[in-house]
């Protein structure tokens, strides 16, 4: 059932993802760990499809959801590193048209710390192909926030792919997609790509089970008929969160109803909010680099300085989208959150850990106290309450066993 490489000392990471697959709780999926520069981990299994006549193999793509915001953080900190970007000065710095109604006074900061008040579309997603990026761009360009920008963070799900997106193409002149492939995967042969060609295509594992965005939430919505002097505040945020809306407006159901994650239309754009696809072992290898230096095969990929300043916390909720939890971001990184480690709604990132979670389940960070580089994928979508439930049981056995 299992295929791949586990140093014997991380047996027990084999033993969790092997135990996943047979029970069929996992469809296909893989778990990579990088220890000081050296691939301690690389193991998959399953299948690709829901039928079960293909099996996962050592080069199968899939696609990370929202683990694609931690790479785009990356590419956005490379160019920081550059000196092309301070995240203190206004949007409309870089990319004029952006500075209307309500908008003029947005910082990069908000884009990347999803306090851009721009968490949805509010005429309804533009019915166009997910190719077409200009589109999308006009629509938030014109639109005024749904609150004022800076004021509170809202996680922006979708739209974070062209605002990010296009602030990236306005200040460095490629997109983001492109960017990383150039700068990024190829000099350091690291297999994750936003937008896909046909032969990634042909190695895609289908995306299984997935449901509505909109219905991924926890199942207590019933919190909004208590009233508020029975709750404390962590309550009283999710029930604020509910009565806002704010969920239905982020997550919008209808394009990836009718054109989903398996769609080709889907897969070969770029959309780096969401659509990367890769291996645990590159997203492994990709954040083992970051957390031993920056630097690898004679090349840095930035200061150690710019990732300092990147992965501190410059946001930390409520977020009013994501039902009041105190989300901790750096610059589109998720940082240390969910210490309450029996809840697998949400992933685990302890102390000093970076990176970013999806909503089919897949994770991925770094950690440069322990120089280590983590990633569990996976092509099955949980019900809520279990979205991060093997990537979390992964993850404290890896801790327990690194000490």
């Amino acid at each position: 059932m299992i295929k791949g490489h586990c140093d014997k000392e991380f047996l027990e990471l084999k033993n969790i993802l092997e135990n996943q697959l047979i029970t069929n709780y996992e469809l296909g999926a893989s778990v990579a760990v990088e220890l000081d520069g050296k691939e301690v981990v690389n193991l998959y299994g399953g299948y690709i499809d829901e039928n079960k006549n293909y099996e996962w193999e050592k080069n199968t793509l899939v696609n990370v959801f929202s683990v694609t915001k931690a790479v785009s953080g990356i590419c956005i900190s490379k160019i920081i590193d550059d000196g092309l970007l301070d995240v203190n000065n206004k949007v409309s710095d870089y990319w004029p048209e952006y500075g209307c109604n309500g908008k003029e006074n947005t910082k990069v900061i908000d884009f990347l710390t999803h306090r851009a008040g721009m968490f949805g579309f509010k005429n309804g997603i533009p019915k166009a192909s997910w190719n077409d990026w200009d589109i999308y761009v006009n629509a938030l360009e014109k639109q005024s926030p749904y609150i004022e920008p800076g004021s509170s963070q809202g996680y922006h799900a979708v739209t974070f792919a062209w605002l990010v997106g296009e602030l990236f193409k306005r200040v460095e002149g490629r997109t983001i997609g492109n960017y990383f492939k150039d700068e990024i995967a190829e000099p350091y042969k690291i297999d994750f790509h936003i937008g896909l060609n046909a032969e990634q295509i042909n190695r895609c594992a289908s995306i299984a089970s997935f449901d509505r965005l909109d219905s991924i939430k926890p199942p207590i919505d019933f919190i909004k008929y208590v009233p508020n002097f029975f709750l404390n505040e962590e309550l009283r945020n999710l029930k604020q969160s509910f009565q806002s809306k704010h969920f239905l407006e982020a997550f919008m159901p209808e394009p990836f109803t009718d054109n989903g994650p398996n769609s080709i239309d889907y897969r070969t754009a770029e959309l780096p909010a969401g659509n990367g696809h890769g291996t645990a072992s590159s997203l492994a290898k990709l954040f083992g680099i970051l957390s031993t230096g920056c630097y690898r095969n004679n090349i840095t990929l930035m200061s150690e300085k710019t990732l300092e300043d990147a992965t501190r916390v410059y946001s930390s909720g409520p977020d009013s989208v994501l039902f009041g939890v105190k989300l901790n971001f750096g610059y589109c990184f998720m940082l240390e959150g969910n210490k309450k480690s029996n809840i697998n709604f949400a992933p685990i990132f302890y102390k000093g850990t970076f990176g970013h979670a999806g909503i089919g389940g897949s994770v991925a960070f770094g950690d440069r106290k322990n120089k280590l580089g983590y990633s569990f994928v996976c092509n099955k979508q949980q019900k809520s309450s279990n979205l991060y439930k093997t990537s979390n049981m992964l993850t404290k056995a890896l801790y327990d066993l690194i000490g």
